[in-house]
């Protein structure tokens, strides 16, 4: 479930900032954000996707809707970016990022604004990037019309990590699947229904509005192209991990957080990255973009 589509976008941008900075404390706890050797592997992996097997270093490198700094923060470990500047609608991610990256021992400059507004001046940065952020944002042209204007002359685009319209679809499956499953499974593994409002993986509350685009690959590279990008690309990733990822993401929410086993966590977790390596390896490159349930796009500023 999206925004409705005359949703105006001032209230779009509302939602995305009450929810995010209610979900900053918890978020990397359910997503399983990790900022260590799998972390760092998985971020490195995704980016040399696009950008080749030894991508930058990039000296300086803005984060738009960086979260709790799951990409910027890794990137900024492996060397591939220098000096990092990180935004995000929601102050209260900004915060949690702040927090992570002084446990990591890492300088970064923070700005809670729009991706449409970015307060930078013109040629600032060498690499612009994201990760699942572009279908959060109302005004996508007036966006990608400021990422072309921070970028350097030769500055590099990146996001990752944006819904698919048929992988959007197609996720639904092991969604439904997943609420039907639930009850048995708490009994299974001794959970009790979680207290909240029956939200969450079921759509409802401000999570239900805060997804305002599923994407086809040709409209995403269109977007770039229209803004001015040059050497567009778009590939897709993840199939098997996001059906296995949402079937046990909608299971641990309907539960109490406190009560889930660690075993099953330990299970879920590593059986997501045993598929991504399968996805990789045997189906990334044999299948077309819009089947795969992320897209990513790459291009540069000419």
């Amino acid at each position: 479930m999206a925004a409705p589509p005359d949703t105006a976008p001032e209230d779009i941008l509302a939602v995305n900032r009450r929810y995010h900075d209610v979900a900053a404390d918890g978020y990397d706890a359910k997503w399983g954000i990790d900022f260590g050797a799998v972390g760092r592997a998985q971020v490195r992996g995704k980016v040399a996707k696009l950008l080749g097997p030894a991508p930058g270093p990039f000296a300086r490198a803005l984060e738009v809707g960086a979260g709790t700094g799951y990409f910027s923060l890794n990137l900024a470990q492996d060397g591939i970016v220098g000096a990092a500047t990180c935004t995000d609608i929601a102050p209260g991610m900004l915060e949690a990022l702040e927090r992570n990256a002084g446990r990591l021992g890492i300088d970064v400059e923070t700005a809670a604004c729009d991706a449409a507004a970015l307060p930078f001046a013109d040629g600032a940065f060498d690499l612009v990037l994201g990760h699942a952020v572009l279908h959060h944002l109302p005004d996508l042209p007036a966006a990608f019309a400021e990422f072309r204007r921070v970028l350097a002359p030769g500055g590099t685009l990146l996001f990752a990590g944006e819904p698919s319209r048929t992988g959007d679809r197609i996720a639904q499956v092991p969604k439904r699947a997943g609420l039907a499953r639930a009850p048995a499974w708490r009994r299974a593994v001794r959970a009790r229904p979680a207290r909240a409002a029956a939200g969450g993986a079921q759509g409802g509350g401000d999570e239900a509005l805060v997804d305002v685009h599923a994407f086809v690959p040709a409209d995403l590279a269109a977007l770039a192209r229209a803004a001015g990008f040059a050497d567009v690309r778009v590939r897709g990733e993840e199939l098997l991990a996001n059906w296995f990822g949402w079937f046990n993401r909608t299971l641990e929410a309907t539960a109490e957080p406190a009560d889930i086993p660690r075993a099953w966590i330990q299970y879920a977790y590593r059986g997501y990255l045993a598929l991504q390596a399968v996805d990789r390896r045997l189906l990334e490159g044999r299948l077309p973009a819009g089947a795969f349930y992320n897209l990513m796009l790459a291009a540069r500023r000419p």
